[in-house]
């Protein structure tokens, strides 16, 4: 059997998956619609995805925090990020800017569910543990916001908040925030 080829990079680049087709490997269970991959084009990180039957890529924003410097991990358990990277690592697609590293606290949690955004339940389907108090979660900026003016925000790791961040919410708010390792 051939290696899968991902192509329309300029380049294909190799899976090191032996399949015959996208068709096969979905239904193998090998590549599920979530299932992703790293590449780097031009020395710079991407998340390559599967898609249906076709491959998505997408180019990432530098990782960088509030402060100007290499963004840290925010969390490996539960794995966080819109890339599910462990970082809150952010681009163009991810429309909810999921770039504030917090740790999660139950009023938090609970003032979320009031609002229609659930938290606490697993959703397998979208690789999501549900959240329970203490956890590191990279957070919407504007959920964020949103709980900031309900008095409930989250404790917030600066290290681990891409400056992005900074598009929605004052650098001076996330520091009165700010919780310490």
């Amino acid at each position: 059997m051939e290696r899968d080829q991902i192509q329309g990079l300029g380049s294909s680049v190799s899976l090191g998956i032996p399949l015959s087709s996208n068709e096969t490997a979905q239904k193998s269970g090998i590549l599920r619609p979530s299932s992703c991959f790293w590449i780097a084009k031009n020395g710079v990180k991407n998340r390559v995805f599967f898609q249906g039957f076709r491959f998505v890529y997408k180019e990432m924003d530098d990782s960088v925090n509030v402060f100007g410097e290499e963004l840290l991990p925010c969390s490996q358990d539960p794995v966080t990020g819109f890339f599910r990277d462990g970082c809150c690592n952010t681009s163009s697609e991810d429309r909810g800017s999921h770039t504030v590293c917090v740790q999660v606290n139950e009023a938090f949690l609970l003032s979320q569910a009031e609002c229609g955004n659930d938290l606490i339940t697993p959703m397998p389907v979208y690789r999501f543990p549900g959240l329970k108090p203490g956890d590191r979660w990279c957070l919407c900026a504007s959920r964020w916001l949103e709980s900031y003016r309900h008095g409930v925000a989250p404790k917030v790791y600066l290290e681990s908040t891409h400056k992005r961040a900074l598009e929605i919410i004052p650098l001076e708010i996330l520091e009165r925030f700010a919780a310490e390792d």
